[in-house]
């Protein structure tokens, strides 16, 4: 089965000046790299992005940066997410005008007493009021961060109201249970796995790919096991990038996962510029990143 949007896309970090102001032409760089290492496309502007600590601007600005760092509009799903409706909008609207491929867009995350109504009257808010037939959203499933589950029954709904518009959903809280009944209850409906070691599994009960922080490092083992899965004389070589990519992913958890994965990029793209992080994250301690840096070596055959 096709989806409007299926792949391995990145949920690519975000590079900062010291200042704690985007650093543009390095993300423009670093998502045109992502291409080139094999991800269909960056989803950027999500957790793994820090895309709550900035300004609709700084937003708008990284969406422009990675459009004229030469990444093709349609490789590029942002996030557009707000609790405020109007910023969505104007995020969402921006985004679409740029060309992209489609939005990730959060439930509103500080209310959290919601019904499935009114979850959805937030999502129909913003499509109604962006009123543009280019649009395709793919929900975002964080309840961990969020404590805003998003439910098949809203599913439901909302692609019964909307069913050019709303193409999928990024299910990030690592139940593979949860991800396959979605597969198989919305035929065509994009689930994308929101973490790397999912993707094999993902793609094997019916789901459309995945958006990932590791990718940021993995992207060409996420991508052979996106275009070999199913091949059993690839069966192999599907294997040995399955155990890379859950090494890894492992790494990156090793602390908190965020400042790992930029501190892990500033070892790969030899710029110490990637340690820096928005508040309330704080970088890596020296000792951490030797740690962090010595495994990789190991991961890379390079000790």
């Amino acid at each position: 089965m096709s989806f409007a949007i299926e792949g391995v896309y990145c949920a690519a970090a975000t590079p900062l000046k010291a200042d704690g102001t985007p650093d543009l032409p390095l993300f423009g760089a670093h998502a045109r790299a992502l291409i080139k290492e094999g991800c269909h496309g960056i989803a950027m502007l999500g957790s793994t992005g820090e895309a709550n600590s900035f300004s609709v601007r700084e937003r708008m600005d990284l969406l422009e940066a990675a459009i004229t760092g030469g990444t093709r509009p349609d490789q590029l799903l942002p996030g557009t997410s707000s609790c405020a409706v109007t910023d969505a909008v104007e995020l969402t609207r921006h985004a679409v005008q740029a060309g992209v491929k489609g939005v990730v867009l959060l439930p509103p995350f500080y209310y959290t007493a919601f019904s499935d109504e009114s979850l959805f009257r937030f999502y129909a808010s913003i499509i109604e009021k962006v009123a543009d037939d280019r649009l395709k959203v793919i929900l975002y499933h964080i309840p961990m961060l969020t404590g805003v589950p998003i439910s098949h029954e809203l599913i439901a709904m909302l692609v019964q109201a909307f069913p050019d518009t709303v193409a999928g959903i990024k299910d990030s809280d690592g139940k593979i249970e949860n991800m396959h009944a979605m597969a198989a209850r919305f035929p065509g409906f994009a689930v994308l796995a929101g973490a790397d070691p999912l993707l094999l599994p993902v793609l094997q009960g019916g789901g459309a790919g995945c958006i990932t922080a590791s990718s940021n490092l993995v992207a060409r083992e996420l991508r052979l096991v996106w275009d070999h899965w199913n091949d059993p004389a690839k069966a192999a070589e599907v294997k040995a990038a399955q155990e890379v990519i859950v090494a890894w992913r492992k790494l990156t958890n090793s602390y908190t996962q965020l400042p790992t994965v930029k501190t892990m990029l500033a070892k790969r793209r030899g710029d110490m510029g990637w340690m820096n992080v928005h508040p309330p994250f704080s970088p890596l301690s020296e000792g951490e990143a030797a740690k962090v840096w010595a495994v990789m070596d190991e991961l890379e055959g390079k000790a």
